[in-house]
This record gives structure tokens, C-alpha cells and sequence, in this order.
């Protein structure tokens, strides 16, 4: 069996007018974590939230908050995050060559479980020194779609990367993210179709936006989407 399936609804595309009661509504739908991009205006173009949005959920829940943060500075991000609440800190590679060693640390240090993340452009090779060094990171995020811009088509060309982490880090948490907001999230984003070419390159952790949020019945979404995962990991 390998690592645990984890559906992580993307909250930027649920309604932010009422994210604590969206939030326990898909926690009790049978997602895993809450996933939070997080977007600084610079690093890419789009403003979302910061760490007062993610302290008042906290207020409201215990789940796992599985914060992406597409910013420029992530260092100093850290703090902020870590008194706000955040459990998983996923910084960009792009950004972060010269302090990762330091930047895993102090994510370490304020309690939560750092994470790395790179751009479809990105060489998978690049975090490789980030998962084996002394320090290492917990979870990879590979982008299948350039952060920050909605409407975009999922990059099946990115799964390659995914099965390149696989193979050399069978016990790594790898994440899967398509769409950062809008149409659907590894979705569609992923969503129901393209999740299954993600969960078969060996993604665990999958990020859905608005095929959970826009969906009819989204807890047959969440289900839809961890079968997947596991089924792929039976078949692998």
C-alpha cells in the first residue's frame, strides 16, 4: 500500500463570505485537509489571503490547513503563519534556492510541516537536494498549470515529474494542484477526468477547486477522488 490518500479542497473556491461553515462542510464530507493558497501580488499576479484569513479559520476548526504560498518572500511569511495556525507550509523553489536549509527550519521550529512546490517549468531536479538533505521537506507540490492564472488546461506533460518523485521517494507525500482558482483544482483542473492521470503517476494529495465546490454532491467528489488514489496504488 503506499502513502495515504488525501483530498484537499482548494477554500479559494469556496464561498469566502462563509468559509468556517464551508470549511466543516467539507470536513464532513470526508475531506482529509483545507487547502490555502496563498498569494502575494508578486510573485504571481493575483492578491488572496494572508495569515489573518487563516488565523479566523482556525477559530473554527482543527483541520489540517495545507497553506501553498505562492510569494516572493516566504521567509518572512513564517512567523505569521506559523501564530496563525498554518500545519503545512509549501514555499516555491523558484524562490527559494540561496535559504532552503533555513527557510525548513524556522517552518520546522514554528510547527509546522514544510512542503516545496515547483512551477511546470521548473526542473524536477531542483528539489531533490530539498527532500534528501539534513533538513528536509515533507511534501513536493508539483504545478501542472503556471500559479496564480485560472482558465488554464491541465499539462499532462508535468505527470512525468510525478513519477520521476515517485519512483526515487516511494514513502514522499506528493501533491498534485492544477487550477489555483475557479475551474477546479491535480483538477480541472483536477477534477474526476484528469485526477486519475495524476493518482496513476503516483500523486497522494490531491487539490480540488470547483469540481468539489461546484459539484451537486460534492462528498461524491471527495469519495470519486480518493478511490482514485487508492485504486491507482493498487494497480502500481
Amino acid at each position: 500500500m503506499g502513502v495515504a490518500a488525501k483530498i484537499a479542497p482548494s477554500m479559494l473556491s469556496s464561498d469566502f463570505a462563509n468559509l468556517a461553515s464551508e470549511a466543516k462542510r467539507m470536513l464532513s464530507l470526508g475531506a482529509d485537509w483545507l487547502h490555502m493558497d496563498i498569494m502575494d501580488g508578486h510573485f504571481v499576479p493575483n492578491l488572496t489571503i494572508g495569515a489573518p484569513v487563516i488565523e479566523s479559520l482556525r477559530k473554527h476548526t482543527t483541520a489540517y490547513l495545507d497553506c501553498h504560498l505562492m510569494v516572493t518572500n516566504p521567509l518572512d511569511y513564517v512567523d505569521p503563519m506559523g501564530k496563525a495556525g498554518a500545519s503545512g507550509f509549501t514555499f516555491h523553489v523558484e524562490v527559494s534556492k540561496e535559504n532552503w536549509q533555513e527557510l525548513v527550519q524556522k517552518i520546522k521550529a514554528k510547527g509546522m510541516r514544510p512542503g516545496v512546490a515547483l512551477k511546470p517549468g521548473t526542473p524536477i531536479e531542483e528539489v531533490y537536494p530539498l527532500v534528501e538533505g539534513e533538513h528536509p521537506v515533507e511534501m513536493v507540490l508539483v504545478m501542472t498549470v503556471e500559479p496564480g492564472f485560472g482558465g488554464q488546461k491541465f499539462m499532462p506533460e508535468t505527470m512525468e515529474k510525478v513519477r520521476v518523485l515517485r519512483k526515487k521517494y516511494p514513502s514522499l507525500d506528493i501533491e498534485g494542484i492544477t487550477h489555483i482558482y475557479g475551474n477546479g483544482q491535480v483538477d480541472g483542473g483536477l477534477g474526476p477526468s484528469t485526477v486519475d492521470v495524476a493518482a496513476s503517476a503516483g500523486a497522494n494529495c490531491i487539490v480540488a477547486g470547483s469540481s468539489v465546490f461546484g459539484a451537486s454532491e460534492p462528498g461524491q467528489v471527495i469519495s470519486l477522488l480518493r478511490k482514485s488514489v487508492q485504486g491507482a496504488q493498487q494497480n502500481n
